[in-house]
């Protein structure tokens, strides 16, 4: 895009005109960048997948050049309710929020928000909200961006434990000894684990939907949705399964490559019938094993909330399974 096709502002300090580091606003909150990132982009922050958070109401893109590298060092897609007096990111996605160079000064990065908090405000909006990725992905950049995010007078609305699984370590030694039993048990009657090819997607909706039925709960996307992830990211969404010695489906769940090296263990779930087995723990060892083979850092559990508050007992079970505890935080502020 040519440069004369954005908006191109500066602040006094660290963005001052003619310096090192430039804001670039651009009016889609799915822009690509201008310059390359200096970063890999997690899925959830790339301009496809931007492209599918689909919003009628505002939008914009905010990116921090590096005018001496040549590099995008920062980006912030956002999006605006209705009335426009609110604005999040993301809109529709686990998290969104700033993506950062992990070099990038904390001045730097308070300086570029200041910048979105003036642009924003100057065409009415009142409050912003952001949902940043898991500590455990970026523990530096997150709390680089946590220190600046409070400095600058966000509030916490929502702090969330999420667990992940190191890849490097083994799985069956972290263990709980209850959970290595089951694990022990599945094998011993014929459960196995197995990838499913895309085109049963429709069919492990459905039991994926009676198994949260089971327990009361609700698919987070329609089918339609989820198909559409699956043909537009094909490389990233995986459907993974254990079968039972017939066949059937014991487990199952949709598995996102989200970047950097993380596997995310999206929607794990099991049928209340094999609650004797704990299908899911081989469900994991199975991810786990994936991981490795495909030299991935982490495998994200999830955070265990659900609408009503804190699910004790699923976040147990991934203690259980050696999840290693991280935050997730929820930031607002008025502006």
């Amino acid at each position: 895009m040519p440069l004369l096709a954005a908006l191109v502002s500066s602040l006094p300090g660290p963005l001052e005109p003619g310096g090192r580091y430039q804001v670039r606003q651009l009016p889609a909150a799915a822009a690509a960048p201008v310059l390359p990132p200096a970063y890999e982009p997690f899925l959830y922050l790339t301009p496809a997948h931007l492209a599918l958070q689909r919003h009628a109401g505002l939008q914009a893109a905010f990116f921090l050049e590096d005018t001496h590298t040549g590099h995008t060092v920062a980006h912030l897609p956002v999006f605006g309710d209705e009335a426009g007096q609110a604005a999040r990111s993301p809109w529709q996605a686990p998290f969104g929020a700033v993506q950062l160079a992990p070099e990038l000064p904390t001045e730097v990065l308070a300086a570029f928000l200041e910048e979105v908090h003036r642009q924003l405000a100057a065409r009415g909006v009142r409050r912003l909200m952001l949902r940043p990725y898991p500590f455990a992905y970026a523990p530096a950049a997150s709390a680089r961006l946590t220190h600046v995010l409070t400095r600058l007078g966000y509030r916490v609305a929502l702090a969330e434990i999420n667990n992940h699984l190191p890849c490097a370590a083994d799985f069956r030694a972290r263990l709980h000894p209850s959970e290595r039993r089951r694990l022990h048990k599945c094998e011993r009657h014929g459960l196995r684990f197995e990838q499913e090819p895309p085109l049963l997607l429709p069919w492990a909706y459905e039991f994926l939907s009676r198994c949260r039925q089971e327990k009361g709960q609700a698919l987070s996307l329609p089918l339609e949705r989820l198909q559409e992830l699956f043909q537009q990211f094909p490389n990233q969404h995986f459907l993974f399964s254990v079968r039972n010695a017939q066949g059937e489906w014991a487990a199952l769940t949709v598995a996102i490559l989200v970047g950097n090296g993380v596997l995310y263990n999206f929607y794990p779930a099991s049928p209340l019938a094999y609650n004797a087995f704990s299908p899911v723990v081989l469900l994991n060892a199975g991810l786990h094993a994936f991981c490795q083979a495909s030299g991935l850092r982490l495998l994200d559990l999830g955070t265990s909330t659900l609408p009503e508050g804190l699910n004790q007992s699923l976040l147990q079970f991934k203690r259980h399974l050696g999840g290693v505890p991280s935050l997730k935080l929820t930031f607002e502020r008025e502006l």
